[in-house]
């Protein structure tokens, strides 16, 4: 038995010198795409994986005085996360966080896909360029400088749209201030901000579609609008899944910035999320361990949604992994 242990070894050091040679010469011949992959990992490194260590303040009574390691052990180890469940705003933060990603996620993505197939289709470049430099633009533009834009259109008191309704006999609405009319404002402005970004991804996706597809379509007779639905959709649809699984995994960031620009307190029953609660509670307050915990516990679910979402697209024959 020792000797076929010792002959085992004497294979294995062989094998495993000439996979570590292979290894090496295989870097070597790709040294240039690791020297430019390098940044990236470096960036990563540095700004995403570092400063997760500081996680671990949601298992502490952190004191800033003390420090991260010096700081007490909270009792029990879940302290927090308790705290945080049994607040009477946990359900409310919940459902409004979920309700505002997933009208978000349903109402956000076929206008980016349409966007871009009509962009296609298009057949005046100098009026397609125009539509795409006009979609892209909101893109740019910070929410402060949105929120000035829907004062302006939608404000109750001197709002362009409820001066309309005035004139025209009816009364004025309270977008901005109703909890009727929030949330539809708040997915409605996303959408008109992200609209021609979105687009850029699928029109990528459609101009790598085999153009000889196309031909043949047109060979065989087909209508531009068939061959939308049977070729150009098929082609892009390995993005628009694998887009739909990243989305999965940020449904518990419903946009903070977004919500803490446009949000007041008469709406805060339908726009109070879990990142806007955190901001005010965890670090107005100086809570950092009640703020940490929130935020693992906004990743664990992610992490499940998109490990669900990756199960569910392998039934489609596409995944992230």
């Amino acid at each position: 038995m020792p000797a076929k242990t010792a002959n085992s070894r004497s294979y294995a050091q062989p094998a495993a010198s000439s996979r570590l040679g292979k290894t090496r010469k295989a870097f070597w011949a790709h040294k240039e795409f690791y020297l430019m992959l390098l940044p990236g990992v470096i960036y990563y490194l540095v700004y995403k994986y570092l400063p997760m260590y500081g996680v671990i303040i949601a298992f502490k009574d952190y004191d800033m005085l003390e420090g991260i390691w010096s700081s007490p052990w909270a009792d029990p180890w879940y302290k927090y996360f308790q705290q945080f469940y049994e607040s009477p705003y946990f359900t409310q933060l919940l459902a409004n966080t979920f309700l505002i990603s997933v009208y978000k996620l349903l109402f956000g993505m076929v206008p980016p896909i349409l966007l871009a197939i009509l962009l296609n289709e298009c057949r005046t470049p100098w009026f397609r360029r125009l539509v795409q430099t006009l979609s892209y633009m909101p893109h740019f533009l910070s929410w402060v400088i949105i929120y000035g834009i829907l004062l302006m259109f939608l404000s109750q008191d001197s709002g362009i749209v409820n001066r309309w309704l005035v004139e025209s006999g009816s009364s004025t609405i309270p977008f901005l201030t109703s909890t009727e009319w929030f949330r539809s404002v708040l997915v409605g402005s996303e959408i008109w901000q992200n609209l021609g970004w979105g687009a850029i991804i699928y029109l990528a996706a459609i101009a790598g579609i085999d153009p000889t597809l196309y031909e043949a379509g047109r060979v065989d007779g087909a209508s531009r609008l068939r061959m939308v639905w049977h070729i150009t959709l098929p082609g892009i649809r390995h993005v628009i899944i694998l887009l739909l699984i990243l989305r999965l995994g940020h449904m518990l960031d419903a946009g903070f910035e977004q919500i803490y620009v446009l949000y007041n307190v008469h709406v805060y029953s339908v726009a109070d999320i879990l990142d806007t609660w955190v901001f005010r509670t965890g670090l107005e307050q100086w809570n950092y361990s009640l703020a940490s915990a929130v935020g693992l516990f906004k990743s664990g679910i992610g992490l499940i949604l998109v490990y669900l979402s990756n199960t569910l697209a392998k039934r489609w024959g596409e995944s992230i992994w």
